[in-house]
Order: C-alpha cells, then sequence, then structure tokens
C-alpha cells in the first residue's frame, strides 16, 4: 500500500509514529507476533462469525440488532476502574461488575450485561427517542446500575452522550442509524465521515505536532460490529471495509506491547508503572493510541504476506486482527508487565 492510498486515520497513524518521542515500533517484534497470531488467528478460525458467539452479542442480524450496536458503541469508553489498578484477570469485588443471567461482567461486556438486563426488564432501552428524549435520568442511572460498590464509570457522562447524539440520530436520521447506513450506500469511509460529522462524542480528532490526527475509534468499531453482525451481507456489506483500522483503546495497546509490537521509553513505563492519569489528546496518549494502529497496519501487511505465501484461504484486515488481540489483551490480563494507560475520554 503506498503511502497516498492511505485512509484519514492510517495517514495520522503513520505521522503519529514519524514523529514519536515516547512509542517505538520494532521491526524483529512484528515479524515475530505476525507469526504468533497468523498460526493463532488459523487455529482459532477468526472471522465475522467468531462476533455472534459471545452470549450477550445480538444473534439476528436485523434493524433492532443495528440499534444495539448503536447504542452500545455510543458509550463504548472508559470503563477501566479506579478500584482495580492492578487489573488482574480476576477483578477486584468493589470493581463496577454487573450481574446478568448468572454470570458477573465486568468492563465493556458490563455495559452490554446493562443493556441486555434493561430489555429483560421491559425498558424501551432500543429506542433511541426513549434513551435520548423521554427517559429521565434517574431511570437511566438506574439501567446503568451496578452489582457492587463502585458505579459506572463517568455515568453521567454518559448519560450526556446519549442525549446529545441521540438528538442528533432524531434530527437528522429520524432516530435510526439504519438511514445512516442507508445513506453511505455501501461505503465505510462514507459512513465514518457521516458518524464523525453528525455525532460529535465519536469525533475522536486531535492535534499533535500541531498537525490534526484522527483516531476515531469508537466510529470504527460501530462500523466494523454491525459488518460483523451481518457476516459483511445486506445493511453489513461495505466495499472498502478493509480501509477501516484497528480502534485504538487501552487495552489493546498493552497486548501489542507484550507481544513486542510496540516499545516504550522508560519515562513512560514509569509513569504507566506509577498509574498516573494521562489527559486526553497529551502527546504520550496519542503516541500510544498511534503507534498501535501503525503497529497493527504492519501486522496485517506482514500476515497478508504469509497467506498469499501459504496460498491460504484465511482472511485478514485490521479489524479481524482488533478483535483476536483484543481477546488476547482479555486473556493475558494481569500477567502483563506493564499496566494499561489511565485516561478518562470520551472517545475509548
Amino acid at each position: 500500500m503506498h503511502k497516498q492510498d492511505l485512509g484519514q486515520v492510517l495517514t495520522s497513524a503513520d505521522f503519529i509514529h514519524e514523529n514519536s518521542q515516547h512509542v517505538f515500533i520494532p521491526p524483529a517484534g512484528i515479524e515475530s507476533a505476525a507469526q504468533v497470531v497468523f498460526e493463532n488467528m488459523k487455529t482459532r478460525e477468526y472471522s465475522t462469525k467468531t462476533w455472534k458467539m459471545h452470549p450477550l452479542n445480538p444473534k439476528v442480524a436485523n434493524e433492532s440488532a443495528i440499534d444495539w450496536i448503536f447504542l452500545v458503541d455510543l458509550l463504548n469508553f472508559s470503563f477501566w476502574s479506579e478500584r482495580d489498578p492492578d487489573d488482574k484477570s480476576v477483578p477486584n469485588p468493589a470493581r463496577y461488575a454487573v450481574e446478568y443471567q448468572g454470570v458477573k461482567y465486568t468492563g465493556y461486556w458490563a455495559l452490554c450485561a446493562c443493556i441486555n438486563r434493561a430489555c429483560q426488564e421491559g425498558y424501551p432501552i432500543l429506542k433511541p427517542q426513549w434513551w435520548a428524549k423521554d427517559a429521565s435520568d434517574d431511570v437511566l442511572l438506574h439501567i446503568f446500575r451496578s452489582d457492587t460498590e463502585e458505579e459506572m464509570p463517568m455515568v453521567k457522562e454518559r448519560i450526556r452522550v446519549m442525549r446529545e447524539d441521540g438528538g442528533a440520530l432524531l434530527k437528522y436520521y429520524d432516530g435510526t442509524f439504519t438511514n445512516c447506513i442507508k445513506e453511505a450506500n455501501g461505503s465505510a469511509m462514507k459512513l465514518l465521515h457521516i458518524i464523525t460529522q453528525h455525532f460529535k462524542s465519536f469525533n475522536d480528532e486531535h492535534t499533535f505536532h500541531l498537525r490534526k490526527v484522527q483516531i476515531f475509534k469508537r466510529a470504527q468499531i460501530l462500523i466494523a460490529d454491525i459488518w460483523a453482525c451481518f457476516d459483511g451481507e445486506g445493511l453489513g456489506q461495505f466495499e472498502d471495509i478493509d480501509q477501516i483500522t484497528m480502534f485504538a483503546d487501552y487495552r489493546v495497546p498493552q497486548a501489542l506491547y507484550h507481544l513486542g509490537c510496540l516499545e516504550y521509553s522508560k519515562d513512560l513505563i514509569q509513569k504507566l508503572r506509577d498509574h498516573q492519569n494521562f489527559p486526553s489528546g497529551c502527546s504520550e496518549e496519542v503516541e500510544i493510541r498511534g503507534n498501535s494502529i501503525w503497529a497493527v497496519e504492519l501486522l496485517r501487511q506482514r500476515i497478508q504476506r504469509m497467506i498469499d505465501e501459504q496460498h491460504s484461504d484465511m482472511k485478514v484486515n485490521a479489524i479481524l486482527l482488533d478483535f483476536y488481540i483484543w481477546d488476547y489483551a482479555k486473556e493475558i490480563q494481569g500477567t502483563v508487565d506493564i499496566p494499561t494507560h489511565r485516561t478518562r475520554s470520551v472517545y475509548y
């Protein structure tokens, strides 16, 4: 892929990588990680079908599933816990958690459990008119209630985002994200533009070395979730889906570091170990996120060469790599030498 062919996010990631002072991508690390990831993805048969296998995700690809995905990805940010700085695989008992159908969920899956629990309890939580306008703050707080001591992080910010971006959905798209998808006419890049222009909390853009850079974590994962839910067909068919990059959060960079795809300066490592908070948009935080996107792109390129060399029928793009690495990150949680970086932000 020539640099002039890169999309907005990859162009930003390349620029961040070229100008980083705290985060680096070792070529040898990409090579060794590509071998491991390629073999594991082959063994596990990672594909869009993997998405529906999680018990909390919708099982039927219809407009109701789109309503679920839009709401979940609208609120898909900042789940790390103040009560659980060590972030072990067995969570601190006080950490925000939601029990649903006999299983206790933390982090992102706790949000999904909240939405499914609300549906089960009879709340019209998949109706944007209801959650954006009609429901009171108290009812929404009840829907997001915790089954532990810690409440959902940034819960008031989440309600604000629901009102603001839900209002935009009602105003511009008759209260359904399906209309956004139809307007995009099969183009993931057009849909990305629609999302980031009309829904403020998705516009994950920052200034780095005097230049605007786009990371667009939640906007891209919204498109990817629809693509995966619909198995790349119908409303989930996008001709340019491979232009979507990985979704730069706090969990995947930690896994990339563990895989040897990222290296950090001594100063950054110390700050991470001291659990220092990184303001949204600060240089170190942007470097972690931007280099993660670029590292996954390099991984994708190397794995694609392996697929071609072995004449494999395996499919790979940045979305499937991100899905795999995020699952891998959860598997190794608590065993990694470096903590996740701590940033409170609506962007991820």
